[in-house]
């Protein structure tokens, strides 16, 4: 069967959930993973969702701030949600769910990693600590990193873009959250501890730039394209060779009251 998965960063799903069902009709993935949902579990939209066929449903959120959730049209077998750097701050869930024809459950993480504030040094700014943090605690999450045949994906808004063509310019955002060195090289630690498989950078090469988030500052998004690599998509090794299709839906930066972030989709043969 063929898999399709896409995560986003919404911005508010009650906001956007108009935005939201424009996008699951005319894509249909099997899975849709949002962060930043920033609403209360009592709160979510359950109905419209079902009514757009993704009757299974994985909250984590609160009242303003934060929330991920895993939306899906296939039965979830269980849902679990992990706490980072002692705060309930809903920044994490994961479902496992049967796919394809294989009797190994499909293991999925769902993150919104802290964005870190405007002042890149953790002696000065709480909030950039906070993130350096919570990288160092993904690194040593080993319930976190999959093992041997593990069927895992990891996606979700890791507000870091790692490497030189995930930013506009690298040389003007060294020292700008989200692409400093201390971030990229922890960010990578983190995928490097678990061998996970980064599906933009193995389907796009890295002399390539990649964006999947433009700021609200911009005038005009389109004319300056200063755009960052944010969100993410990783599969365990076993399933590097199952990948079939990666997509970045620009166009929806341009939609009516858009998020800044865009949704990004991989398609896996299971």
């Amino acid at each position: 069967m063929n898999f399709t998965l896409t995560t986003w960063n919404i911005n508010s799903v009650r906001l956007r959930i108009e935005l939201v069902a424009k996008f699951l009709k005319a894509r249909r993935p099997d899975v849709l993973c949002l962060q930043e949902t920033k609403c209360p579990d009592d709160a979510f939209p359950l109905k419209r969702f079902k009514r757009l066929g993704y009757e299974h449903i994985a909250l984590n959120g609160q009242k303003g701030y934060h929330g991920v959730a895993v939306i899906s049209k296939i039965p979830l077998l269980s849902s679990d949600i992990r706490t980072f750097c002692d705060n309930i701050d809903s920044r994490h869930i994961s479902v496992a769910l049967n796919a394809g024809d294989s009797v190994t459950p499909l293991v999925l993480h769902n993150f919104y990693v802290p964005a870190g504030g405007d002042i890149p040094d953790p002696a000065l700014n709480p909030k950039f600590l906070h993130k350096l943090s919570f990288l160092d605690e993904m690194k040593a999450c080993a319930p976190l990193h999959p093992t041997g045949d593990a069927r895992h994906i990891l996606v979700g808004d890791l507000n870091v873009a790692p490497h030189e063509n995930d930013v506009w310019s690298h040389k003007q955002l060294l020292k700008v959250v989200s692409h400093t060195p201390i971030e990229c090289e922890k960010l990578l630690a983190v995928q490097r501890e678990g061998h996970w498989v980064d599906v933009a950078r193995e389907r796009i090469p890295l002399s390539e730039k990649v964006y999947t988030w433009w700021s609200y500052r911009a005038a005009d998004w389109t004319l300056a394209d200063r755009g960052r690599r944010l969100d993410h998509i990783w599969v365990s090794p076993a399933l590097r060779d199952c990948l079939r299709d990666f997509t970045i839906t620009r166009d929806a930066r341009g939609w009516e009251r858009p998020s800044d972030h865009v949704p990004v989709t991989v398609t896996l043969e299971l």
